[in-house]
C-alpha cells in the first residue's frame, strides 16, 4: 500500500509512505526536514559523506508530484541544513527544478536550521511564513510541542519506530498520530532519526520502500475519536 487516508480535525488526509502527507481537499503535499544541503555541510567540515543528496530530494518531489494532484507544497521547517547549503551546486540544482515546476507554490514554515541557515533565495519563489502557520483546521508548524489553537502539523524530531518480531529488530521512519498534533518524518535523503515510544492515545504508521501501514496494538480502533474538540471546524 503506497497510502493509508485518515482522518484528522474533520479532514481527509493521505499518508505517503514515500514520507510526506497530502491534503487532497487543498490539493497540497506536506514536507517536513527535507535539510537541502547537509551533506554539503558535512563536507564542508570535512566528513566524508555520500554525494547526490540534493538530487535524490528534488527526485523524490518530482515522484510525488507526477502522483498527486497539486498545487502547492507546504515544507515543515528545515529546508536548509546550514549556511553552507547556499553552496552554487546545490542552489544550481534546486533553481533548476524550481524551473520545471514553476506553476506550483511553495511556502516554508521556518524551522530552527532555517533560521541558522538563512532563508533559501528569492529566485526559487517560495513564501516564508513564521509557525504557525494556519490553514483550515491545522496548524502547520515545525516544532510538534508548540501551544496554539487548531491541529497541529509538525516535523522536528524526525521520528522512527523500532518494530520487534522475535530477536529481530527493524528501524523505520513514522508518522505519530496523536489527539492534538500528528508528527510527519524526516523527507530528507540525509537526515537520520529519533526513536519515539506513543504515548497512550497515539497511533503509528511506519513506511518501508513502498509501504505504510499501522503499528498494531497502538492507540484506538479509529482516529475520528481522537479528535472530538476540534473535528468539524
Amino acid at each position: 500500500m503506497s497510502h493509508s487516508i485518515v482522518e484528522l480535525a474533520g479532514e481527509t488526509l493521505w499518508l505517503l509512505a514515500s514520507k510526506a502527507m497530502y491534503w487532497p481537499a487543498r490539493k497540497m503535499l506536506i514536507v517536513a526536514d527535507i535539510h537541502f544541503g547537509k551533506a554539503t555541510a558535512f563536507r564542508s567540515l570535512g566528513v566524508p559523506v555520500p554525494r547526490g543528496t540534493t538530487t535524490e530530494n528534488l527526485q523524490a518531489l518530482s515522484h510525488l508530484l507526477a502522483a498527486h494532484v497539486c498545487e502547492e507544497i507546504v515544507f515543515l521547517g528545515d529546508f536548509l541544513h546550514a549556511k553552507a547549503a547556499h553552496a552554487p551546486a546545490t542552489l544550481a540544482a534546486m533553481q533548476a527544478w524550481r524551473v520545471r515546476h514553476a506553476h506550483l507554490r511553495l511556502t516554508l514554515v521556518r524551522g530552527n536550521h532555517d533560521l541558522q541557515a538563512g532563508d533559501p533565495p528569492a529566485s526559487l519563489g517560495i513564501t516564508m511564513v513564521d509557525e504557525p502557520h494556519r490553514v483550515g483546521p491545522f496548524a502547520l508548524c515545525h516544532h510538534p510541542h508548540l501551544e496554539t489553537d487548531g491541529y497541529v502539523l509538525a516535523g522536528h524530531v524526525h521520528p522512527v519506530f523500532h518494530l520487534r518480531a522475535a530477536r529481530e529488530t527493524v528501524r523505520l521512519p513514522c508518522f505519530l498520530l496523536g489527539p492534538r498534533r500528528a508528527i510527519l518524518p524526516s523527507f530528507g535523503a540525509f537526515t537520520g532519526g529519533h526513536a519515539l515510544k506513543p504515548l497512550p492515545g497515539e497511533l503509528v504508521y511506519v513506511t518501508a520502500d513502498a509501504a505504510i501501514f499501522r503499528v498494531p496494538g497502538q492507540g484506538p480502533d479509529t482516529l475520528e475519536c481522537l479528535v472530538p474538540s476540534i473535528k468539524n471546524q
